[in-house]
């Protein structure tokens, strides 16, 4: 039964994920786009941050990295955009596996800092090699589509199937030896050394999958807007909103990149929008409340809330009870 209602559930969204694009608006098509761009870069942190528990600030220097190779390609070449986006995130995993079996070897806050340096280091490689990326002046990608609602829904449905690709990804890792892997690095590395675990290995490979997912983003994204500069795609907020959404919707949950994305959309529209002079002011608080009153994100509502808590203590004792008893009124 329950089986069949989480199929019932994957195939009214995968309704609305068709139907949307021929009965909204291009307001509403953008910002389903954006949506799902969150999905993509949330899972592709949830991977290194959530199940491997190493708390990555690399994704926008993913982003970026993938941005940037998409542009460099397409408008030196005028190739096919699909072989411009897959350069993209070719170009993050590249960088991921070059860079993260020198920085995974840190723990804790000093592999944040060495993550967040990367972003960083590479947005003053790009503002400097101006005659290939154009520098601070940035970089131009026309649209190679005229039609303005075709080209929305053209890259709603590229956005759509990204962040798809990158949740599949996710629930592929977990059910495999590497998502065992990970869960044991998670929990105790130094455990799982003594296992006879490849501690680095896997690491490196969450990493790697990590960097080609907002690679992909960043090279989507790149050519969806048409126009990148340094300051825009490794801006420092794209590294934090990806950790705020995982938090948002359960650290290390396969539906935590979902469910704490459409989340933090809709605060973004709803709430920040009016307020965008406290905007990182309200980010941080909202990083605040979540450590502190919701660790493991909303599922956590379900010990928290009065209602819920009897709720669950009801069900508990059903289960725990004798069959005859559990059926007396």
């Amino acid at each position: 039964m329950k089986r069949s209602l989480g199929l019932l559930f994957l195939a009214l969204c995968a309704l609305v994920l068709v139907a949307l694009p021929f009965t909204s608006s291009n307001y509403i098509i953008r910002l389903s786009t954006f949506a799902a761009m969150y999905v993509a870069l949330a899972a592709s942190w949830n991977v290194i941050g959530g199940m491997a528990g190493y708390p990555s600030f690399a994704t926008a220097a993913f982003f970026g990295l993938g941005a940037y190779g998409a542009g460099v390609v397409l408008s030196k070449t005028g190739t096919f955009l699909v072989l411009g986006w897959l350069c993209g995130g070719l170009a993050a995993a590249l960088f991921a596996l070059l860079v993260g079996p020198a920085i995974l070897r840190l723990r804790g806050h000093y592999f944040a800092v060495a993550s967040l340096v990367t972003a960083v280091v590479l947005r003053e490689i790009i503002n400097s090699a101006t005659n290939l990326t154009g520098g601070g002046m940035g970089l131009n990608l026309p649209p190679r589509i005229s039609d303005v609602d075709l080209l929305a829904r053209q890259y709603y449905a590229v956005m759509v199937l990204l962040a798809v690709g990158a949740v599949g990804a996710g629930v592929l890792v977990s059910r495999a030896k590497i998502g065992w892997a990970l869960r044991c690095i998670e929990q105790n590395e130094d455990a799982a050394v003594v296992l006879g675990i490849d501690t680095l290995y896997y690491k490196t490979a969450a990493f790697v999958l990590s960097g080609l997912i907002a690679g992909a983003t960043g090279a989507v994204y790149a050519t969806w807007i048409g126009y990148i500069d340094p300051t825009d795609v490794f801006e420092d907020i794209l590294s934090v909103k990806p950790i705020v959404m995982v938090l948002i919707g359960g650290l290390g949950t396969l539906y935590a990149p979902v469910v704490g994305a459409l989340c933090f959309l809709l605060l973004e529209e709803l709430v920040w929008r009016n307020i965008l002079s406290f905007h990182a002011g309200v980010l941080g608080l909202l990083i605040v409340a979540l450590l502190v009153f919701l660790p493991g994100g909303l599922k956590d509502l379900s010990t928290r809330l009065p209602w819920a808590r009897r709720s669950s203590a009801k069900a508990q004792a059903l289960a725990a009870a004798p069959a005859g008893e559990a059926m007396r009124p």
